[in-house]
């Protein structure tokens, strides 16, 4: 037999649990005027890129390539900051860096999770150099351009798809959080996935850019592009392999 208890219940708050989404920074490196450098060259010409985004630090991938490595904690927040970035916690670190980290005001979360598409079967091109940002897949709907970016614009879909009907110009910038579509020429950079969208692609009718990037993962001109797909149709896409995170370039039949 079932027995119903009397309670008493707060009349001005309630506690419940909650899921806060979390960018993750994977640090790869203490040297922290590098690091400045880098989210320079990939962020800085797009201020409204973050928006004061939650931010988990996590350093396992330190531990690997330098461990025990001493971090300015404070200094790598301040930096954080400037591009809109809120640094809540961290994950990965030593005992030292932990109590570092803590004392900078960062919360221990070593149950945070990544998460990173599924993998593709293994394909040619690379570049492996990674950019860490962890985003969920871009809400439907694409952002069309219809006329042809010269050098020195920029054009970013936050959190979908962008389409272009004319030429991508050297110099010229495009950034999507999801896929990249060019119907024209591309020779500027495209930035695919820029949230860390691993299946995020990158299609265009004649390519010949100066760097393409999908989730991080880049490619430049300074490393020529076959002639398999320099200049005609192509699709860059990021493979997942036991061996890293690979660029692929392939072919497209149109």
């Amino acid at each position: 037999m079932s027995v119903a208890l009397a309670a008493n219940a707060p009349t001005t708050f309630e506690i419940k649990s909650a899921n806060l989404p979390l960018v993750a920074l994977l640090l790869k490196s203490a040297d922290l005027a590098r690091l400045s450098t880098e989210f320079a060259k990939q962020f800085g010409g797009v201020p409204d890129f973050f928006d004061h985004d939650a931010l988990v630090i996590d350093l396992f991938s330190l531990q690997t390539v330098e461990p025990g490595a001493n971090l300015d904690f404070v200094a790598l927040m301040q930096m954080l900051r400037q591009y809109r970035l809120t640094p809540l916690a961290v994950r990965g670190g030593d005992e030292a860096q932990m109590a570092q980290a803590m004392a900078a005001g960062l919360i221990s979360a070593p149950d945070a999770t990544l998460h990173r598409g599924p993998a593709t079967p293994a394909a040619s091109e690379a570049a492996p150099v990674a950019q860490p940002t962890v985003a969920p897949p871009p809400a439907a709907g694409a952002l069309v351009i219809d006329k042809p970016l010269r050098s020195g614009q920029q054009v970013y879909a936050r959190g979908r798809d962008l389409v272009l009907m004319a030429m991508v110009n050297p110099g010229a910038e495009i950034m999507a959080d999801g896929h990249i579509h060019v119907y024209a020429p591309l020779r500027g950079k495209a930035i695919a996935g820029a949230r860390g969208n691993t299946e995020a692609r990158i299609f265009a009718l004649n390519m010949a850019p100066e760097l393409v990037s999908v989730a991080g993962i880049y490619r430049t001109s300074e490393v020529p592009f076959p002639n398999a797909v320099l200049g005609k149709p192509a699709q860059v896409r990021l493979v997942i392999g036991e061996d890293g995170e690979k660029l692929v370039i392939d072919p497209l039949s149109v």
